[in-house]
């Protein structure tokens, strides 16, 4: 292999391979979860419910002599918060590690690349909030306008491979690129919004703990330990300060480093020199010598340190994240129970997150990205014209994920009527989710032609 040759094959298809399996993990975590998510429902009416309600009731214990990690103001976790609240926290940190990488070498790195999806997120985020509060009915219900909100990642693109081919590389990016400014938004809303009870004493220490990881990435600490042990210290402290402990995730993740040990040139010239100490030809079952083997060992401490902790972070957690936290999360949190089901409760919280995450967001994407490109400031995407446009929009409102999070957090904990409009908000949203989802791929499948026609 040629020089050049293999610096070109560094260079490209190295890089390019993480993308692939970026979005085939998306893609399949979506199934996943949609299958997943009838189970719990299936489950949630039938003769097991009790048995499934008990077991989301047992109590999560991590001991150290008298110190319980999984503990919040000497309340022990039960199975449904520690999803919620400890396993959904490496899922904010995933998003975390997403929203970095992409300011800094992605589709937010630049105010030009990414203004206009960034419109089209403000869009889908604000008119839909707006539809709810419209058409909500008054009291308790309104704590949930933040619900329509978000987009699923894993969904709507999921929805947008199944026309394989048909959809250009723009419309992917736009739409993954405003879904990542809507996690943005959702973040700040659980910081804000779903925060009470502020004890300083928990969030000075928390801030100290922060300093130290920031302290850490200026003097190029790359240990992956070193950052997952403060970041689980965080937690405990934003779990106990009143601050939502998932926010602790994207925190540390931004303190990750996104800068590698070694640099790709010096790597490559570092496996050169290694390849050209190993013997050219083998015979038989060849046993490594101990030059070999220390070689070999060289290369592989080399192969980690060209990989920067967020990208490591990032690689090693998709697994754990679309096939572990988010089915976990969705067989707790997707079940519903439709005993006592009628007219008026589907006109209640049901109707209002279904018309605003199918109507606000596909309105408010729209009319804000129209906007924005009609006025002659911004242009449109390559292959992108309105049409498409309105077919991502709708795919815009598929929100499950966040949205069930956000739920959760705004009517769970709200006595007596809480558990009922917890209810009604999962049927809206994943009634919401499926619709807006089969009118998005619908309307793309007649929109969107093959790229030589």
């Amino acid at each position: 292999m040629s020089q050049s040759t293999f610096s070109q094959f560094m260079n490209k298809d190295l890089l390019k391979v993480p993308i692939r399996l970026f979005m085939k993990a998306k893609v399949n975590s979506g199934v996943i979860l949609l299958v997943v998510a009838a189970i719990a429902m299936i489950i949630a009416n039938s003769p097991f419910s009790s048995q499934y309600h008990a077991l989301l009731s047992q109590e999560v214990v991590l001991r150290f002599g008298n110190f319980n990690l999984f503990q919040a103001h000497g309340h022990n976790m039960n199975l449904l918060e520690f999803i919620n609240d400890a396993l959904m926290t490496i899922f904010f940190f995933s998003v975390g590690l997403e929203i970095k990488r992409e300011t800094l070498v992605g589709e937010l790195s630049s105010l030009r690349k990414a203004l206009l999806p960034v419109i089209a997120a403000c869009g889908g985020m604000i008119l839909p909030v707006l539809l709810f509060f419209l058409i909500s009915p008054s009291g308790a219900a309104a704590k949930g306008a933040a619900i329509p909100m978000a987009t699923d990642i894993a969904f709507s693109l999921g929805v947008l491979s199944l026309l394989g081919k048909k959809v250009p590389l723009s419309l992917k990016i736009f739409l993954t690129t405003f879904a990542v400014a809507d996690d943005i938004g959702g973040i700040i809303v659980i910081g804000v919004f779903y925060s009470s009870g502020i004890i300083l004493k928990y969030l000075l220490w928390s801030l100290l703990v922060i300093g130290i990881l920031y302290i850490g990435n200026r003097l190029n600490i790359y240990s992956k330990l070193f950052y997952i042990f403060f970041g689980v210290i965080i937690w405990y402290l934003f779990l106990n300060s009143g601050i939502h402990p998932t926010i602790a995730g994207v925190i540390v993740a931004f303190t990750v480093p996104a800068r590698p040990k070694f640099d790709l040139a010096q790597y490559s010239e570092d496996l050169r020199a290694c390849i050209a100490r190993l013997p050219e030809k083998i015979y038989g079952n060849h046993m490594l010598s101990n030059t070999e083997l220390s070689i070999l060992k060289h290369i592989e401490s080399a192969s980690d340190k060209v990989i920067s902790p967020l990208q490591s972070f990032e690689d090693n957690l998709h697994p754990l994240v679309n096939y572990i936290v988010m089915p976990l999360f969705a067989f707790a949190n997707a079940s519903i129970n439709f005993s006592g089901f009628n007219l008026d409760s589907l006109q209640g919280v049901t109707t209002t997150l279904f018309l605003s995450l199918v109507f606000g967001k596909l309105i408010g994407i729209f009319s804000f990205t129209w906007l924005a490109t009609k006025s002659g400031l911004l242009s449109m995407p390559e292959r992108m014209n309105n049409q498409s446009l309105f077919g991502v929009a709708l795919l815009g409102g598929i929100g499950f994920t966040v949205s069930l999070f956000i739920a959760n957090l705004s009517y769970a904990n709200i006595p007596e009527i809480g558990a009922e409009l917890l209810n009604q908000a999962k049927l809206g949203i994943i009634s919401g989710s499926v619709f807006a989802g089969i009118c998005g791929y619908s309307v793309l499948k007649r929109v969107l032609k093959p790229e030589n026609t």
